[in-house]
């Protein structure tokens, strides 16, 4: 089993910037597939980004391009997203997951673990 804890979240301005943080427990992720979601109200739980085990990485360009960062670092169990130039559009609960199932990673379904998610609010 994994445990994941996200935190960092919070109500900032359009243009500033956030950094999450995903804590894991139960199991060391250096085997696991890393990735944030989010889901806005009334909205299905959208990809933003994963970071592979292997070290590949992968952004939702559209929404995120250019803009978000996803980070990990085994030793310390723990992965990031750095978010930076906020925009409204990108208010929603934000959730890390973690899955060590071969395939696509970009999937809701391809993940057996997930946080508690952490609410980010972006106002105009």
């Amino acid at each position: 089993q994994v445990q994941l804890v996200e935190s960092g979240g919070g109500l900032v301005q359009a243009g500033d910037s956030l950094r999450l943080s995903c804590a894991a427990s139960g199991r060391t992720l250096s085997r696991y597939t890393m990735a944030w979601f989010r889901q806005a109200p009334g909205k299905e739980r959208e990809f933003v980004a994963y970071f592979s085990w292997s070290g590949g990485i992968r952004y939702n360009s559209d929404p995120v391009k250019g803009r978000f960062t996803i980070s990990r670092e085994d030793a310390k169990n723990t992965v990031y997203l750095q978010m930076d130039s906020l925009k409204p559009e990108d208010t929603a609960v934000y959730y890390c997951a973690a899955t060590s199932r071969p395939g696509p990673a970009q999937i809701v379904k391809a993940y057996e673990y997930w946080g508690q998610g952490t609410q980010v609010t972006v106002s105009a």
